[in-house]
């Protein structure tokens, strides 16, 4: 069986050859999707190998499914520019392609460590953080969201052991100028998708942050980060109720436009 890997990047050059060079041995074809990069990351990516195709900004999930059109192998596996497979993994994915039992279903999980920096944040309901990433080809495709994408397939789905790092934010900061951008797009998504009801409603807003923090922090283990994990859980709150405060600009706006 035949592995693909795609990515879509633009301005990766950070991660982009650590990303490429994991792959390397395990890849039948690597294809990288550029959206325009102004830094050597359609360089350093040719140097290793890959097919690199220039393609504008389609979106989220239209960009990764372009990628996905362009692979000719017989799996997929789909990877951010920022996301490292471990040796751990490549050895879990060949071993499940040798036995000839990877075709029992038609995808698998992947758990994800994030990294701040060079940090692992392993607790918090940021770990397992499982996304589905290998597929057969033509089984799935990544829906149709604002933020927040994923592969959906209608067949049966497993998961793999061995995890992938996310080195998704260099500082803490870049964390924060994240979920401030996630939370106008996931609020955004959400307003199209549903109705309002409780969830712009100004008691949410006390209640669900604070028990987001509390779920995270406490239940959830983030307190075992240190002081990383106190920034990173607070983070996340805001970023919720920064969320449910743009869900109601959203409902507001949308009153508006109704007259």
């Amino acid at each position: 069986m035949s592995l693909s890997v795609v990515i879509v990047a633009q301005d990766e050059e950070r991660t982009i050859g650590r990303v490429l060079e994991a792959v390397r041995e395990l890849a039948d074809e690597i294809v990288l999707v550029d959206s325009g990069s102004s830094d050597r990351t359609v360089e350093i990516a040719e140097s290793i190998g890959a097919q690199c195709h220039h393609q504008e900004w389609l979106g989220y999930a239209a960009q990764k499914n372009f990628a996905l059109g362009l692979a000719r192998g017989d799996w997929i596996l789909s990877l951010d520019a920022d996301e490292i497979v471990t040796p751990e993994l490549v050895s879990e994915i060949r071993t499940l392609f040798d036995s000839g039992k990877a075709s029992q279903c038609d995808g698998y999980k992947i758990p994800r460590v994030l990294y701040i920096g060079d940090s692992p944040v392993r607790h918090g309901g940021f770990y397992p953080d499982a996304q589905l990433r290998l597929i057969k080809k033509g089984a799935g495709s990544f829906n149709d969201r604002l933020v927040h994408e994923a592969i959906k397939t209608d067949g049966p789905v497993r998961s793999l052991k061995s995890p992938m790092h996310h080195y998704a934010y260099s500082d803490v900061d870049g964390f924060a100028r994240a979920m401030e951008k996630y939370a106008r797009l996931s609020a955004r998504e959400f307003a199209r998708n549903s109705k309002f009801g409780w969830h712009c409603s100004h008691l949410n807003e006390l209640v669900h942050p604070l028990w987001t923090f509390l779920s995270r922090y406490i239940l959830r283990g983030g307190i075992l980060d240190g002081a990383l994990g106190l920034k990173l859980t607070t983070i996340y709150s805001d970023y919720v109720r920064k969320k449910i405060r743009y869900l109601r600009e959203e409902k507001s706006y949308g009153q508006k436009g109704a007259h």
